[in-house]
């Protein structure tokens, strides 16, 4: 299914502290889509380290960024360091208008397309912790699993990043080629636990998930607020 001839990139942003998932996820996908390559893009050329230490190397940066025909942006907890960074979100808002099939983002990679106000007036989806910070940006919450608002699409989170890649390949290649992606991966979750969503968790469950989630979403807070404010 992988095609010698590439003809269009995705380019997925990597930075320290991203959920190595969200970025793979949607790799995977695209890395099977005839006359498509994934492309890690670093803000600078050095390899990052992911969560847990896992260490990607860029392909490209920020700064000698090839053109793009998509630019998926991941999330993580790396994310809260690009919400005031001038330069990281120049190159989303000016990739975005530039690439033929707009940007994408996965989990809490939605802040930082909010933060370069790209989600004014648009639905968008976040990992749900996060979900409640995106209306500070201008957008419309949804609790959906993949949203596509005219050129921006967002996803939930984690392995919602997978989702969002086959829905952009769906609309890109047809629904045969997307279907194809899914069979190559064999993408047919069955989580074992069917705690996935906080309305299917057990309470305990969620509420442990929530404390422990608590000082970094108080911290995200503050950090969305001020974003928030430059683009008032």
């Amino acid at each position: 299914m992988t095609d010698t001839t590439i003809r269009r990139r995705a380019g997925l942003l990597i930075f320290p502290g991203l959920t190595a998932l969200d970025m793979i996820g949607p790799w995977e996908v695209f890395l099977r889509l005839p006359g498509w390559a994934p492309v890690a893009i670093g803000l600078n050329d050095q390899p990052i380290a992911a969560d847990g230490r896992l260490m990607i190397t860029p392909q490209a940066t920020i700064a000698d960024c090839p053109p793009l025909d998509l630019l998926i942006v991941p999330g993580g907890g790396g994310v809260d360091a690009l919400l005031d960074r001038p330069d990281v979100l120049d190159f989303v808002r000016s990739r975005a208008g530039a690439a033929e099939f707009g940007v994408a983002s996965v989990c809490t990679g939605a802040l930082v397309l909010g933060a370069a106000g790209l989600l004014r007036g648009r639905r968008a989806a976040t990992h749900w912790a996060s979900r409640p910070l995106l209306a500070a940006l201008g957008a419309e919450p949804s609790a959906d699993r993949v949203v596509i608002d005219g050129p921006v699409a967002t996803g939930g989170g984690v392995t919602a990043g997978i989702d969002i890649a086959l829905a952009l390949a769906a609309r890109i290649a047809g629904p045969d080629i997307a279907a194809a992606a899914e069979l190559a991966i064999e993408y047919a979750p069955e989580p074992p636990m069917g705690a996935g969503r906080p309305e299917l968790a057990p309470p305990a469950v969620l509420a442990m998930v929530e404390t422990a989630f608590a000082d970094r979403i108080a911290a995200r807070r503050r950090l969305v607020e001020a974003a928030a404010a430059r683009l008032s």
